[in-house]
């Protein structure tokens, strides 16, 4: 039987459904952490008209649109508001396309603890044993790149200091790898090899180089034939270095600095300045099986998922592992996924710590601190109910996103 609610309006207005869904994935053993875990909390029944109601309000800070999936066991809930595309004016719907950026990390990762399963690849061993050569300092291990604890400077500070100009002057550029690492050891390194957490897209461009040679496959090939495939993932694909978003899609928009500037169609690009780092496209409901299946134990062994889940602190009610984060929400309850920013898209998407709950969420805007701000809202209601109402706690508030994380990012007003 399937139950639905629908809210009407104008021409960009939200459809909440519940539907019945696919069944829930086994739970898995809670591993050892470094910091504080609270994911063996009960989860409170979602708010999802308090999901919507953040679309609504990230709708009136300047994205031209917003969706969101909540999968929760057999029942699926779906929101959306606004504009996929400004100049047809057709909504956005969760059928649509989106580029993903940083949640990309979270299927890197994953490839390469399978290769740490099939004996190819020791976490701890120098990357400099894979790639030889490659880093100056052989005491930057494989863990450190994927924990974001090598010291390699982040190379989109420089690239995206100025938003537009930095982007419209890759749009169409197509790098190396080795260009984009040569980029970063230009510049100071950020710690010792173990160091503290410093958030660096240079990492997942190490990592998808150690795919690429480990394999001898390029990283769409595996992430084709380890992910998308066996699990079916109908809108997941890595395009570098084509343009287009194929299929139905919402189209992005970049904010400019300057505020009351005109946004920017920033949908069409070859995000080689990033690839194995923040390059995939998908959907919500791709995003949702996929770390279902994660933290259900379905794409790698036991005791890799128990190494992904190595956090170290990463900020304020934040812990990474390995190319997974870790949210601590204000009503106790961790999850787990990622968040993903690239121009003209911000998206969370996280599960629970068994994946029967999983929430993608995602505006077709970016470089605007408000917008990725109120974003949060959906994981506090997605996982903490009503409760989100009475908080214990302040919600803490995003000082910088995965494009250019060195860089102050503008706080548009409403």
């Amino acid at each position: 039987m399937v139950s639905a609610t629908v809210v009407r309006g104008t021409a960009v207005a939200a459809a909440l459904v519940s539907l019945v869904a696919v069944p829930a994935h086994a739970a898995t053993r809670e591993p050892g952490t470094t910091t504080a875990d609270t994911s063996t909390r009960a989860l409170a029944e979602p708010d999802v008209a308090g999901v919507w109601n953040v679309l609504n309000t990230v709708r009136r800070q300047g994205a031209p649109g917003a969706m969101a999936r909540l999968d929760d066991r057999n029942t699926v809930h779906w929101a959306a508001v606004g504009v996929a595309d400004r100049k047809s004016g057709r909504a956005i719907s969760n059928v649509d396309r989106f580029r993903i950026g940083s949640v990309t990390k979270v299927f890197s990762a994953v490839v390469l603890l399978q290769l740490v399963d099939e004996k190819k690849l020791k976490l701890d061993a120098p990357v400099n044993r894979y790639l030889p050569g490659l880093l100056p300092d052989d005491r930057i291990t494989v863990r450190h790149v994927l924990s974001h604890r090598s010291g390699l400077h982040d190379y989109t500070n420089e690239m995206f200091a100025r938003t537009v100009p930095g982007f419209e002057a890759v749009r169409t550029k197509v790098f190396s790898y080795r260009q984009l690492v040569n980029r970063s050891l230009s510049k100071p390194r950020t710690t010792e090899p173990g160091g503290r957490y410093s958030y660096s897209n240079t990492n997942f461009v190490v990592a998808g180089m150690l795919i690429e040679k480990l394999t001898g496959h390029s990283v769409r090939t595996e992430y084709q034939s380890r992910i998308i495939d066996p699990l079916k993932l109908r809108d997941t694909l890595y395009l570098h270095p084509g343009t287009k978003i194929p299929g139905r899609h919402a189209r992005g928009y970049l904010t400019p600095d300057a505020a009351g500037a005109a946004l920017v169609d920033s949908t069409e690009q070859t995000v080689s300045w990033a690839q194995s780092a923040g390059a995939m496209i998908s959907s919500t409901r791709d995003l949702n099986t996929f770390l279902s299946a994660l933290l259900a134990g379905r794409l790698t062994s036991r005791a890799q998922l128990a190494q992904m889940e190595r956090w170290v602190p990463a900020g304020t009610s934040q812990a990474y592992g390995l190319g997974l984060r870790r949210r601590d929400l204000s009503c106790g309850i961790s999850v787990y996924g990622h968040t993903g920013a690239v121009q003209g898209y911000y998206t969370y998407a996280f599960a629970s710590k068994d994946g029967r709950r999983s929430l993608a969420a995602v505006a077709n805007t970016s470089n605007n601190g408000t917008v990725l701000n109120s974003m949060l809202g959906t994981l506090e209601s997605a996982f903490c109910g009503k409760q989100v109402k009475t908080q214990r706690r302040a919600v803490p508030v995003e000082r910088s996103e995965d494009i250019a994380p060195g860089v102050p990012l503008g706080v548009h007003p409403n």
